[in-house]
């Protein structure tokens, strides 16, 4: 006779052994098709990578993720409108950051994407859905929350800027998502953060150090995307500590980053190598021990946002600030003994 637990458990563990070798046999398959069309990443003095390498691997990662939200979707009811907005606008920013990888396009396109994507999905949500739990009225509360994401979007893009860093991210978000849906009792949003977690963990496969393929705007940006969206979401439903607790470290080195370079007067859209994880590569940590180090971190966050998911949101936020200035502390001052980029 099969175990209860074990019964109640097997769909979960088909749906993430699912995902997980969709992304891991896609991006393969993919990696072939770039490399024999030398759809490459040339490094540069920006550059974390010294030999030419595949771009484009996310897409893979992102048909399998959509594929899987949306036989998700079927089986949630009163919102699957809204939901199969979310997988449009990210099927349509898609092809525009393919587009970008291929040849570039203007920034202003690529902002209005951005935006469109973002306003579309915030404009079908129900009237009493608030981000800041009613703090702000509905018109505040939209135009807040269309600049949280569409800031989150490009976040996430700045930071792909090192072997597995965005895989690991995604998979630690993700997986920390699943624990505090499942938790609360919504399955499809726990299933969400579950197949988010295992197509990042099998694109993660090929993107580890060395990475035999990057995953491109392709997929950085519907990640950030879809990423920012179950943030939305759980905020929305009231766990707004774990949903700033989780992507705090992508956050904070973005943020820091960015404002100091707007402070110094440079050009932040511009391509550069100043983030907290890129000049600990610099002085010498490889690309996979910075990766460790952050998902040590990361792994402290997801406990902290149970936490505070629990009720104890004051101490957890404390814990995850204090984790986080430990973990950019480590990143600007720790030297490696010789880098193996």
């Amino acid at each position: 006779m099969t175990p209860s637990w074990l019964t109640a458990w097997l769909p979960t563990a088909a749906w993430f052994a699912v995902a997980f070798l969709g992304a891991l046999i896609g991006t393969g398959l993919v990696l072939r098709v770039l490399r024999r069309r030398a759809i490459l990443s040339h490094p540069d003095e920006r550059s974390s990578h010294a030999v030419p390498t595949p771009l484009g691997g996310g897409i893979a990662l992102v048909f399998v993720l959509l594929a899987a939200w949306a036989v998700i979707a079927l089986g949630v009811p009163g919102q699957t409108f809204v939901i199969w907005l979310v997988l449009g606008a990210a099927l349509l920013l898609a092809g525009v950051s393919w587009a970008d990888d291929l040849g570039g396009i203007s920034r202003s396109i690529r902002f209005a994407a951005h935006i469109a994507a973002v306003s579309m999905v915030l404009s079908a949500l129900p009237g009493d859905a608030f981000l800041f739990q009613g703090v702000l009225p509905l018109a505040l509360d939209r135009l807040a929350a269309g600049i949280l994401w569409v800031w989150f979007i490009n976040l996430f893009n700045f930071m792909d800027g090192i072997d597995g860093i965005a895989g690991a991210e995604t998979a630690a978000i993700g997986f920390g998502l699943f624990l505090i849906a499942a938790i609360a009792g919504g399955e499809a949003q726990s299933l969400f953060g579950l197949t988010l977690a295992a197509t990042a963990l099998g694109f993660l496969w090929w993107n580890w150090h060395p990475a035999q393929v990057f995953l491109g705007d392709v997929g950085s940006v519907p990640l950030g995307y879809l990423l920012g969206w179950l943030l939305l979401e759980a905020a929305i439903e009231g766990f707004w500590a774990p949903a700033l607790i989780l992507p705090l470290y992508y956050l904070a080195d973005a943020t820091i980053t960015v404002s100091r370079r707007l402070v110094a007067g440079e050009r932040i859209w511009r391509a550069h190598a100043q983030h907290f994880y890129q000049r600990a590569v610099r002085r010498g940590l490889s690309h996979a021990t910075v990766v460790r180090i952050i998902l040590a971190a990361n792994s402290v966050l997801i406990v902290l946002a149970l936490l505070a998911a629990g009720g104890a949101e004051a101490a957890a936020l404390l814990g995850a600030l204090a984790t986080v200035a430990v973990l950019l502390t480590v990143l600007a001052r720790w030297r490696g003994g010789g880098s193996d980029r």
